[in-house]
């Protein structure tokens, strides 16, 4: 299409103006249509000057119109003839635009018969949707199900029943439960790690201790505070980094599949963490000694911080569909400013350092005989059954924690129940107990049978493994060499290289204290059940052991002891202590000898048990051979 020349418009008569005028206006109304021209005519005020004979003012008005413009853009000293050629020249512009546009409509309109099907489909199925909302037959009957599933309860958890609800239903762990309140309940809690061997009570003192502190004004933990718990050994590093439930992690819209309004635009989504969700309260993490390593090292950087971090290649800034909450995680991070409480039945040394250096320590004890007759008879009387005499001992000689205490109990109590088919006047007898443990395959911490006698060469020594003491029985023979100085020394090989130490040590002691020499004696040194013997704290019972067998001479069996020889006889102290006693008492030993040095270990409220602190290997020897 030739374009015309606004030349080819312009006619020199004034009544070939006019005309042009006329068709000037019936093109605009034309292409713009009479309502558009009547609304521009309205808005710019033209009424008058579109009327007008004047055909200046009539040119100009129509040059408006069409233009859209105020009649300040236009210059009042412009001929009629130059604005026409204006107005032809907008005219020209505008026909042009609705040809493009009408042909664009054209392109849009084929584009739709091609897909009316299927746009009539879609907008079929909103209508549905909106009509119907997301659910239907299916989902309401698996939703009716779930509610009428949540309706039927067969039991409650008897160890949530039988759980301490205050301090004073803790047994046994006084000292430790003044310990952890006084960490708590400050205006600046610190950070704990419970040591103890397993079902003392060490989660449940640290939830009561977050509710004992909340209801102090000066402690910084509000009435929402959150006690959090999670099992350190579910909890396992991620390099890719796709889910972290402890710290929190960033669903990217590729790859790990954010929500679906929020993968359509590109945008990655933070997920918190637990360290957020315990924000102003504690976080509990049990077994925290098995948490991976690279776990706890961001775990100890949020403990600075008191924030997570969050960062994704995908999130861009300047976004502008970005939610707020995103931007927020993204640019300030989410807050995580809680109190760590640690659980482990691993000791100290096996504990992080770095973790360690943050946290102060808090040990719970092992329960002792009568520890556990208290809480089996705390349980029966919450139960609401009584105890045939003996239920108490019988189940506290076959374990000493009191979490299974309390299974042991309860199973009892179910067969009473069964045989009874009442809740009323329930007594749990020792033959129920007895088929409860025979049933749970539960062996008997044996009682030593021959702790008021005397033997020769023979020795209780003890040992710790996770927080359980034990006796370790040490027994030795020595006959006369055949040829002087051409004796031998036979000693097991499963008690390990620090026993046999132990027994070249007791050697130089012996040669110091009687002028003996071990190497004029066929030798034979045994650890009794091949027990491991880990560390140099059996060097004491080793050399008493083996000086009773050179003299021939009887020990105290009602005696334990503990403690490393060095080589000049002395009694070097020992890890333990706690342990090893309590150890000692479930065994029904009378007396433990321990190093000097460790007197100040000694627990409180003892009874039952004498302990005697020796230095030197003389006062033990002197200890043991006295029969009074």
């Amino acid at each position: 299409m030739d374009r015309l020349n606004d030349s080819d418009f312009i006619m020199d008569r004034p009544d070939d103006l006019t005309t042009q005028l006329k068709i000037q206006e019936e093109i605009i109304h034309n292409i713009l249509g009479t309502k558009e021209v009547t609304q521009r005519i309205k808005r710019l005020k033209l009424s008058k000057d579109i009327n007008s004979p004047d055909a200046l003012k009539k040119a100009r008005a129509l040059n408006r119109v069409i233009a859209q413009v105020n009649l300040a853009q236009i210059p009042a000293a412009q001929d009629l003839n130059q604005v026409m050629e204006s107005t032809f020249r907008l005219i020209s512009e505008q026909i042009a635009r609705n040809f493009v546009q009408n042909r664009i409509e054209e392109k849009v309109q084929e584009a739709l018969i091609d897909r009316q099907d299927e746009y009539i489909e879609e907008m079929r199925m909103n209508v549905i949707r909106k009509e119907k909302g997301p659910e239907n037959s299916k989902t309401r009957k698996k939703y009716q199900d779930l509610v009428d599933l949540d309706q039927i309860h067969l039991s409650r958890n008897i160890l949530n029943q039988l759980r301490p609800q205050e301090f004073n239903e803790i047994i046994g762990q006084e000292r430790a439960i003044r310990s952890l309140i006084s960490k708590i309940a400050s205006p600046y809690p610190q950070h704990i790690i419970l040591y103890g061997p397993p079902g003392v009570g060490k989660t449940t003192a640290a939830r009561i201790a977050l509710e004992e502190a909340k209801k102090l004004k000066f402690t910084p933990y509000g009435e929402k505070a959150r006690f959090v718990e999670v099992d350190g050994t579910t909890l396992r590093w991620d390099p890719r980094e796709i889910a972290n439930p402890l710290l929190g992690s960033v669903h990217d819209p590729i790859y790990q599949g954010s929500k679906r309004d929020l993968a359509d635009t590109g945008i990655p989504e933070p997920k918190t963490g637990l360290v957020t969700d315990a924000h102003g309260g504690i976080l509990f993490i049990d077994e925290i000694g098995e948490l991976d390593t690279i776990l706890q090292n961001k775990l100890l950087k949020v403990l600075e911080d008191k924030r997570v971090e969050f960062s994704s290649s995908y999130y861009d800034p300047d976004d502008e569909n970005v939610p707020q909450y995103i931007r927020y995680l993204f640019d300030k991070g989410a807050p995580a400013d809680f109190t760590l409480i640690g659980a482990t039945t691993r000791e100290p040394q096996d504990i992080s350092p770095a973790l360690k250096s943050r946290c102060t320590a808090v040990f719970f004890e092992p329960l002792t005989p009568d520890h556990i007759h208290q809480i089996v008879t705390d349980a029966a009387r919450k139960l609401k059954a009584s105890l045939e005499p003996g239920v108490a001992e019988l189940i506290a000689r076959h374990t000493i924690e009191g979490r299974k205490a309390i299974n042991i109990l309860s199973d009892a109590y179910s067969l009473a129940v069964y045989r009874k088919t009442s809740l009323k006047g329930i007594t749990i007898s020792l033959e129920q107990v007895k088929e409860a443990i025979g049933t749970s395959r539960i062996t008997a911490y044996e009682m030593l049978d021959n702790v008021s006698g005397w033997e020769i060469g023979h020795a209780y020594g003890l040992a710790v493994s996770g927080f359980i003491g034990s006796t370790v029985e040490i027994e030795a023979m020595a006959y006369e060499a055949r040829e002087k100085g051409k004796g031998t020394i036979r000693f097991n090989e499963t008690a390990g290289s620090m026993a046999k130490d132990s027994v070249f040590n007791a050697a130089s002691v012996i040669r110091k204290v009687t002028g003996r020499a071990m190497m004029d004696y066929d030798i034979h040194v045994n650890v009794v059940g091949g027990a491991n013997i880990d560390g140099p704290s059996a060097g004491a019972a080793i050399t008493l052991a083996l000086l009773s067998a050179i003299e021939n001479r009887p020990v105290r069996q009602d005696t334990a002891i503990t403690g490393e020889i060095s080589l000049g006889g002395r009694l070097k102290p020992v890890g333990g202590i706690h342990e090893k006693i309590y150890g000692a008492i479930r065994k029904g030993i009378q007396r433990v000898i321990i190093p000097s040095d460790n007197a100040k270990e000694v627990p409180s409220g003892l009874t039952g048990i004498t302990v005697c602190p020796c230095a030197s290997i003389e006062e033990v020897r002197d200890l043991m051979y006295n029969k009074e």
